[in-house]
């Protein structure tokens, strides 16, 4: 029997519901006499995920596996997390803010710092894990591409 997760909870199939697909992203759906609109909004196929649209409406969707429990107690369901080491200036620019401090955890997507470059403020984010041994630069400094912002141990 297979699995099904709707917004990662476990949810029983249907029958009696009929889905019509109208080209490789827009379908609808009847179900007890009532129709839906949906549209596939991503299919991420190698993880078994959708991102689905219906009547306005996201959800997430998996199709739960039978090797899912055991690739799990193996630990391998995780993503690798890059350890960071040091965070170089991406482009040249003017440091607008310091989002972290010299001890501070951070994990992927955090933000660390601001950098504004042709007037745009762009928040630079953390690409893995780490914790912030030394910031290189202040507030308003202004820097050139590749030079080095922050350092991870």
């Amino acid at each position: 029997m297979n699995k099904w997760f709707l917004d990662n909870k476990e949810t029983q199939t249907l029958s009696g519901a009929a889905v019509k697909w109208f080209d490789h992203r827009f379908f609808e759906i009847k179900f007890e006499g009532k129709k839906y609109h949906g549209e596939l909004v991503s299919d991420q196929s190698e993880t078994g995920q959708l991102t689905i649209r219906v009547n306005h409406r996201t959800f997430q969707v998996k199709k739960g596996h039978a090797l899912d429990a055991l690739i799990a107690s193996m630990g391998l369901d995780q993503p690798k997390l890059r350890k960071l080491k040091e965070m170089q200036a991406p482009m040249p620019g003017r440091v607008t803010a310091i989002h972290v401090q010299v001890g501070q955890e951070v994990e992927p997507g955090a933000p660390l710092l601001s950098l504004e470059a042709m007037k745009m403020e762009n928040v630079l984010k953390a690409e893995g894990i780490g914790v912030v041994s030394a910031i290189a630069i202040q507030q308003g400094d202004v820097v050139e591409k590749g030079a080095l912002l922050i350092e991870f141990t």
